[in-house]
């Protein structure tokens, strides 16, 4: 098959969607499939092509503030290469309604026949105030475009849910995967808890160093805070760890074989967050069988697993703490959960999404 991904950014960018788009195009690849990835990059000012293991890369100038919304420059010539290269593919998998650039391909594709797929990893609505804001419209907008698309592919039955209570569209959930030789690390806890990804007050991470000074003042323990990302509350979030007098360290993304590492370390992985489509760092601390705290409601996503506790955000730090401390004395004699690999979601994407509908 012929497949043409549209993704906000693209490897070597760290970002979930970015992660889940490399993971599926390469193996995608491996398989024989011809496939090409259109992804923002906001430090060109011309497109740039290469080929990355196999999978065919054009990069796009976008405008993408704080590494977010991904608006794209030269629309003009952006439009006659998705039609141009929309010609010649079987199918066109758009990732992400939290970015500009997949939305606005949509737009441009609508009427083309061809395939198409959007994943949308949505969250139900902005991260900030004037985000929130600017989702009233994008939200119409959205809902309008997507009765243009084939197929409709959440990550999670929690995101499906929101999609049809939004979008009014039934979806199709179909879980992440997990890099298989992660499958085979072993979990190694060093005495801290660990949190990795985007620094924003919604991720509740000063909440998390709020609990880790409990689990040591009130229940013994000696852990420290390690956090792993960048953001704009990056500062705002030192300020308060250095108030509470906990040893913490906040760290640049790590590459992935690096972050993996250091995952494999934590004593627990903690995700206190209040907006997430499917938590991929929960996924892998899953698949290596480290302790998991995550919040609902995107913590039910995970139910059911074993090493996972599920809290809610309505309770006081000392309440998420207590049960923490109870967790992670248990925790170490449930057995390891079982996490599907990227090869195996990758075929069940091949039958599923691309296959099965394809006409």
């Amino acid at each position: 098959m012929r497949l043409l991904h549209i993704s906000p950014s693209y490897h070597p960018h760290i970002g979930g969607v970015e992660y889940v788009v490399k993971s599926v195009a390469e193996r995608l690849a491996r398989m024989g499939h011809e496939v090409t990835v259109l992804a923002g990059e906001p430090s060109i000012d011309k497109p740039v092509e290469e080929e990355v293991n196999n999978v065919s890369v054009t990069r796009w100038p976008v405008w993408s503030p704080n590494g977010a919304y991904h608006i794209p420059r030269r629309r003009s010539k952006l439009t006659e290469w998705l039609r141009r290269n929309s010609r010649n593919v079987d199918v066109i998998h758009f990732h992400s309604v939290h970015s500009v650039l997949p939305v606005y391909s949509l737009n441009v594709l609508k009427d083309v026949d061809v395939w198409k797929v959007f994943t949308p990893y949505y969250h139900g609505t902005g991260h900030t105030v004037f985000r929130r804001f600017l989702w009233v419209s994008w939200r119409y907008f959205v809902k309008r475009l997507l009765r243009y698309v084939n197929v409709v592919h959440t990550v999670s039955k929690l995101e499906a849910e929101l999609v049809e209570r939004d979008f009014c569209i039934k979806a199709l959930p179909i879980e992440n995967g997990v890099d298989e030789w992660v499958l085979s690390v072993s979990w190694s806890p060093r005495g801290y808890v660990m949190y990795s990804g985007r620094i924003e007050r919604y991720k509740n991470i000063h909440r998390l160093g709020s609990v880790v000074r409990i689990l040591n003042r009130v229940y013994g323990l000696d852990l420290e805070l390690k956090v792993f990302g960048r953001g704009p509350y990056r500062e705002s979030l030192r300020r308060y760890l250095e108030g509470l007098g906990i040893r913490f360290s906040l760290e640049e993304p790590q590459p992935f074989e690096k972050y993996i590492e250091n995952l494999s370390q934590a004593s627990l992985f903690g995700l206190l967050s209040e907006k997430e489509s499917y938590p991929q760092s929960v996924n892998e601390a899953n698949a290596i069988g480290v302790p998991v705290a995550v919040a609902e409601p995107w913590g039910r996503n995970f139910s059911g697993r074993s090493r996972t506790l599920i809290v809610s955000l309505n309770e006081s730090d000392e309440a998420i703490a207590k049960k923490i401390a109870d967790f992670l004395h248990n925790a170490p004699r449930e057995p390891r959960p079982v996490v599907p690999s990227w090869s195996e979601v990758t075929s069940i994407y091949l039958e599923r999404l691309y296959k099965e509908n394809y006409r």
